[in-house]
This record gives C-alpha cells, structure tokens and sequence, in this order.
C-alpha cells in the first residue's frame, strides 16, 4: 500500500472512510481481497509471493493497512516480510495497543513501514523509520490523514491533494464508492519545485509523485474504497488495474459488523 487517506472518527454517521492506493511491480503475483477460506472472518487482498497482505478489515471491525517508508539509505533485503504484520494483527486478538508493544523489539527486522492498525474504538499508528529508543506507537485524535512513503501526515503533493479532497467530499455528501476512488485517482505528475524540499526531485521521483501511478512495469496495481457506518455496516470495494491504469477487475462487499469474541 502506497497512499491511504482517511477519516478516522470525524463524524458518528462513518467512524471509519478510507481511499488507498496499492503501487506494486505488475509481475508480483497478487490474488484480489476476498474473504479468506483458511481465515473466514478476514476480507483483503494477499500478496502470493510472501504471503502477507497490505491491507484488510474482519467481520468484527478490526481494520489494518501497512506502506513502505522510503528511505535510500537502507536498500538492503530484511529478513522478514513487511506484509505479515496486518495480517498477523487482523487473524489475532490482541488490542491495536497490545499488538503494537509486542513488535517494537522485532521492528528492525523488516524493511522500513508504516502501521495502522485499529478496531471498532480506536486507531494507532506506529513506523519503524526512527531510532529505536524514539519508536512509540501513537493513538490517533479524531481527523483526516495522510499516508504515503513517509511517516503520516508528511506534507507531500498527493497527500495533500488527497486530505482536502477527502474533507470536501465529507462536508458536502457521504461517502461512496466512485467519489472516494476520486480522492486518490489523479494522475497528474507534481512540479519538480514541489519535490525539492524532500529531497525528491529525480526524474523518477516525479514520474511517482501521481497519485495514481502508470509507469510501465510498475504502477498503481488497485484502489481500495471503504467506510464503516452508525447502523454497524462496512462497505468495501476494490479496483484492479492493468499496466495501462485500466480497470481489469472489480470486488465489492458489504457485511454487518459483529461483536469480537467476548463482548455483548
């Protein structure tokens, strides 16, 4: 996953709206979300090299999705698949809090990420980008986010874009499926001018810096819509993409939320 922008608690009618994008090479092999036979209660994507998945959310509202921190200085391989985090997190029990204390020892041993994980309450976010004695996973106030290749709320062109399309389109109607995949669906390049304060003014950096991303073998391989509402109801819709940026296929999934194990 490669760009989120989300509404987390900003209103009672939708505790939860999300619009991502997935940038991935077109080669790795990738099987669409559904709902998982060996893991029933899970609906995501899977990532057939590794096993992970980069984002999901389970019948009882636990929600998870991870990116890729950018950083040029640390290229070499990690010995452990970012993508098994939301997973583990999403076929456990643990609260996001729990989960995320129990990683912080192990952080290093994975490529640089970023973390959101939640449930029906709460959301936190945690990266592995700073030193260790530094790393702490945060709760998140109410608001809208930002999240790309750099920790959260990073100020970045398509971020930007991004939150503000999202905060028009809440102030002005609900949420659907087509008006959130505009939140993340713009395809124009930013300005050089607007990369060199992140040091990201490459002529690759620029040809990424899109939203929506077609660059021949890599690109934008899905866009992944969701939202929770007051009736305890999440609607998710995810489009897949060809190395052209067309739309090759469509899952969609609308299911009651149900209480965890334990709870009345």
């Amino acid at each position: 996953m490669c760009l989120l922008i989300f509404a987390h608690q900003t209103s009672t009618r939708n505790p939860l709206v999300v619009a991502a994008n997935r940038d991935e090479f077109h080669a790795r092999p990738t099987a669409v979300s559904q709902f998982w036979p060996e893991h029933p209660a899970l609906l995501a994507g899977k990532d057939l090299d590794q096993g992970g998945t980069w984002m999901g959310m389970t019948r009882d509202g636990r929600f998870a999705a991870i990116t890729n921190y950018r950083d040029p200085s640390r290229t070499a391989a990690a010995p452990r698949s970012r993508g098994e985090l939301p997973l583990d997190y999403l076929t456990g029990q643990q609260d996001p809090q729990a989960y995320l204390r129990g990683i912080e020892a192990q952080a290093a041993e994975y490529a640089g990420f970023n973390l959101l994980l939640g449930d029906r309450s709460s959301l936190w976010y945690f990266t592995n980008s700073q030193p260790a004695e530094e790393r702490a996973a945060l709760r998140l106030q109410p608001g809208i986010y930002g999240l790309s290749n750099a920790r959260l709320d990073t100020l970045w062109p398509k971020v930007d874009l991004g939150k503000a399309r999202l905060k028009t389109l809440l102030d002005t109607e609900p949420p659907s499926h087509d008006a959130l995949a505009t939140v993340v669906g713009d395809r124009c390049l930013a300005d050089l001018d607007a990369l060199h304060p992140h040091g990201m003014a490459s002529e690759m950096d620029q040809l990424l810096s899109g939203q929506f991303i077609v660059a021949g073998r890599y690109g934008t391989r899905s866009s992944t819509t969701l939202w929770t509402d007051s009736a305890g109801l999440a609607s998710w819709r995810e489009l897949s993409f060809n190395e052209l940026g067309e739309i090759r296929e469509v899952q969609e999934y609308e299911f009651a939320l149900v209480s965890p194990p334990g709870c009345v």
